[in-house]
């Protein structure tokens, strides 16, 4: 598990503590990355409570878990946290500030990186660009380690704004030489292939197994799943028609051997979004971005 250390100069220290301990969900673990005494940790978060008047976590079970207070609590704390983060930097890189977005490995891959390389050819354009899954993208996001997301998945919009940037086919994906290929099968005749899918918190992986699961069958299914998190390697495999997979249609792009198919009754359409805080500062960045990735 990777801990951020909140290192922000204007928030209180015990917000810090109670942020961290949102993280780890244990005092001690707490106590040992702040460097404070168990009791310490434990005296910050009653602070806190009776400065909020209600309880911000409980006991279920010998779980410690937060609550719908500590809930509100913890993202109006990272939201702050950010607005500061981005004061800090615009005070150090005022002349060229850094952009840092986020994108799922789809998106990165095969959407917005030739956009990427063309703001990149102003030599006062900076960028952070952090590839990976949903899941991992969103928990940067919260930390304010990213300015936005672009992502595929599944994400709580309670947490965090959102926008459209486009939309996309989700289809299959077979070797041209495969009998599949460009063709429209059964789903249960799917089921004799090896089926190649991303690794769990991956956004293509959520998608497929929602859709399996509407019709009452799961990943099992398939004569053999493998799991590849490299999407070169995976692209690799299916144009040597060794298995299939699932995946938005901008994956093609990755092989020049690959080809679609599709599944009879089905036609899926999914968005990508910008996700982000809800910051005027994110809001600015993504209005800009929007031009960039027309």
């Amino acid at each position: 598990m990777i801990i951020k250390i909140y290192e922000a100069n204007m928030i209180d220290y015990r917000i810090k503590t109670f942020l961290v301990l949102c993280d780890t969900m244990n005092y001690r673990k707490t106590a040992e990355i702040l460097n404070m005494t168990q009791p310490a940790v434990t005296q910050h978060i009653h602070f806190l409570e009776n400065e909020y008047k209600c309880k911000l976590f409980i006991y279920d079970r010998h779980t410690l878990k937060v609550t719908s207070e500590g809930e509100l609590l913890k993202n109006y704390a990272e939201n702050v946290l950010f607005q500061e983060q981005k004061l800090l930097e615009k005070m150090q890189t005022a002349k060229n500030p850094v952009v840092r977005i986020g994108a799922t490995k789809t998106i990165g891959e095969f959407v917005i990186d030739e956009k990427l390389g063309e703001y990149l050819k102003n030599p006062h354009n900076n960028l952070l660009i952090d590839i990976d899954n949903t899941v991992r993208l969103l928990k940067r996001l919260k930390r304010g380690e990213i300015d936005f997301a672009l992502i595929e998945g599944f994400f709580d919009g309670k947490e965090f704004a959102s926008k459209i940037y486009k939309e996309e086919d989700f289809i299959g994906v077979c070797s041209k030489e495969h009998p599949f290929a460009n063709k429209t099968v059964p789903l249960e005749e799917t089921f004799s292939q090896t089926l190649f899918i991303r690794e769990k918190g991956s956004g293509t992986r959520t998608i497929l197994e929602q859709l399996l699961s509407e019709h009452n069958y799961t990943t099992e299914h398939f004569k053999r799943s493998v799991c590849v998190s490299n999407f070169g390697l995976m692209s690799k495999m299916i144009s040597q028609n060794i298995g299939i997979t699932f995946a938005y249609k901008a994956f093609l792009k990755s092989n020049d051997n690959l080809s679609p198919f599709y599944i009879n009754g089905y036609k899926v359409v999914r968005n990508f979004k910008f996700v982000y805080l809800d910051t005027p500062d994110s809001a600015n960045t993504i209005k800009q971005f929007e031009k960039i990735l027309e």
